[in-house]
């Protein structure tokens, strides 16, 4: 527990004028440079979680949570959803039918995935219905023969709204002339945009209208799974399993895109840790600044001394000094963070309209996002409090070893 004698010495000592003036730069650059740690620090992570949310959104909200298919063909899709339906992290389901393939209009040709949905459904497990750029999910009727394609895809085929491409399975046909590939001609009646790598692979059309080009009519592949927290993807398959038997397998989204977001969450934590160097740094700058301060203050430290002040009112003195420092340091940072991580995407945007310059048109998103995470912000602030607080305990001490006949021959 602090003394009030040692915290009125402190505060006084941190609110007067040093007679060395450099000491005084010394502590303010320490204060502001640690002011600028906590707000970089802070900045960054919320750019990071930013990025993290807005991948979350548009890849995982394209990619499958859970997809529960049968070794046959699926029958009866709405028994099977309600069999997912009966858990409480699931919150949809809908039939689908998956094909590989390529496209190709007036010859351009790409590889695609194509994926049978039912659109009613489809529009309750991804967030496809909501980046649709032109034309219409809804167009996906059975028996048109309609395909939704996406951005990339469209433009690699040169390909527009009401034009004709042709769908080209690897599976042959035995046919009069011979062995043929399996083809289909389709109508692109919408085109969907994302802004990630799907804008270029992926293609939807009716489940029924790829259940007759897998010659299975009337059935589906299996289901997709949209959950209340994605994370939950390999418990709730694991379960589905043990409950449908063997001849049904799960998977999810963890095999496909998990490595990821695994990634994404190593360059955080590194990304932490290689930016406290920033508030290591500053901490350095507080030892050297109450390093200097103890020794100019040797005869102002014997006096007390001879006046009755014990060697631990001496160290919690600079204490104080130290903590004030890193204190004011800290808060300030973590203002200027905060009031940068809530606009960062404006001033971002104000920086491309007044350079005329698009930073961010090679990213899967045409801003930068940002979002504030509390408990990033308190992670950030223990550390640097921690670390300015541990910068005040060698000097402190020095300061407590000070001996007041030594000081004093010279005054």
């Amino acid at each position: 527990m602090l003394k009030p004698f040692s915290l009125y010495v402190g505060l006084r000592y941190t609110g007067a004028r040093a007679r060395n003036g450099f000491i005084s730069v010394i502590t303010l650059i320490s204060a502001l440079g640690l002011m600028l740690g906590v707000a970089v620090l802070i900045t960054v992570l919320s750019v990071m979680n930013g990025f993290d949310r807005e991948l979350q959104t548009r890849i995982l909200g394209m990619v499958t949570h859970v997809s529960v298919t049968g070794r046959e063909p699926v029958a009866d899709w709405e028994s099977l959803a309600a069999v997912a339906n009966r858990h409480d992290e699931v919150l949809a389901a809908a039939p689908f039918r998956q094909m590989e393939g390529m496209l190709s209009h007036q010859g351009q040709v790409a590889g695609v995935i194509a994926t049978g949905i039912l659109p009613e459904a489809e529009r309750q497990v991804s967030i496809i219905g909501d980046f649709i750029d032109s034309g219409d999910l809804d167009s996906l009727q059975s028996g048109e023969f309609n395909v939704v394609i996406g951005y990339g895809l469209a433009r690699r085929l040169n390909a527009a709204l009401g034009d004709k491409v042709t769908l080209v399975l690897p599976e042959a046909t035995l046919s009069p002339a011979g062995v043929m590939p399996r083809f289909r001609r389709f109508t692109v009646t919408g085109i969907f945009r994302v802004r990630a790598e799907v804008d270029g692979m992926l293609a939807y059309i009716h489940v029924d209208d790829a259940a007759r080009l897998a010659r299975a009519p009337g059935t589906a592949e299996g289901i997709r799974l949209r959950l209340k927290d994605l994370f939950e993807a390999p418990y709730i398959g694991w379960q589905l399993e043990r409950e449908l038997g063997p001849d049904y397998h799960s998977s999810d989204w963890t095999r496909s895109h998990g490595s990821l977001f695994q990634a994404i969450r190593m360059e955080k934590t590194m990304m932490t840790l290689l930016l406290s160097f920033i508030v290591a740094v500053a901490a350095f700058n507080i030892i050297s600044s109450q390093v200097m301060l103890v020794t100019e203050k040797r005869g102002n430290i014997a006096v007390m001394r001879t006046l009755g002040a014990t060697p631990g009112m001496i160290m919690r003195v600079f204490m104080v000094q130290g903590t004030l420092i890193g204190f004011a340091g800290t808060a300030a940072g973590t203002a200027l963070g905060v009031l940068l991580s809530t606009n960062i995407s404006a001033i971002a945007r104000w920086l491309e309209d007044t350079f005329n310059a698009q930073m961010f048109d090679a990213y899967f998103v045409n801003y930068l996002p940002s979002e504030l995470q509390w408990g990033d912000v308190t992670t950030i602030v223990s550390i640097a409090l921690a670390i300015s607080f541990s910068a005040t305990l060698y000097p402190s001490w020095r300061a407590s070893r000070v001996l007041p006949a030594e000081a004093l021959r010279y005054e």
